[in-house]
């Protein structure tokens, strides 16, 4: 009998961690200034509906995205022209990725799926919020709270996904 009840205890954590799931970030941590694929985890849909498009809006600070393709999904990209242009690889930048969208796929509520980025992080150390629109066949769920002060992001509805950015230890230039 204890066997069995030992065994069970881990599924019945997972269980509930599934039906606690918002958009989160595979990794919660990277190094400042690195090359870094965000992948953002989609755990739910709404209320049982299947999820058909998820919009990731990028913080100020990022660089370079490079959205990953999904098969079944159309992928949209939306720029924004910069106010200070620099200069990546040799070329200059005078404008940048701020919007990615997924849509036309189905993901039913009973599954899981990951939808990535490729993107250079800033110099910067702190905390990153991602803002993240998840729309279903039936509702929708924006993903977009931010903590306050001595506040938790357990305590929110639909918090944003969030990325701590630490001192580089590495020092290598990644991509």
């Amino acid at each position: 009998m204890k066997i069995r009840l030992c065994l069970c205890a881990p599924l019945v954590f997972f269980v509930s961690q599934l039906s606690m799931a918002h958009v989160t970030l595979d990794q919660a941590n990277a190094s400042a200034g690195s090359y870094h694929k965000l992948t953002f985890k989609v755990g739910h849909g709404c209320d049982g509906s299947s999820t058909k498009t998820l919009i990731v809006s990028l913080p100020e600070g990022v660089e370079g995205a490079k959205p990953m393709p999904k098969p079944g999904w159309k992928l949209y990209t939306a720029s924004v022209p910069l106010a200070v242009p620099y200069i990546s690889h040799g070329k200059t930048v005078s404008q940048e990725v701020r919007v990615i969208t997924w849509s036309g796929g189905l993901l039913p509520d009973a599954y899981y799926d990951e939808f990535s980025i490729q993107v250079k992080l800033p110099e910067t150390e702190g905390k990153l919020y991602f803002n993240v629109n998840q729309l279903c066949e039936n509702g929708r769920h924006d993903w977009v709270q931010i903590p306050g002060a001595g506040q938790s992001a357990h305590d929110l509805k639909e918090p944003a996904p969030v990325l701590n950015i630490q001192k580089n230890m590495s020092g290598e230039h990644q991509h």
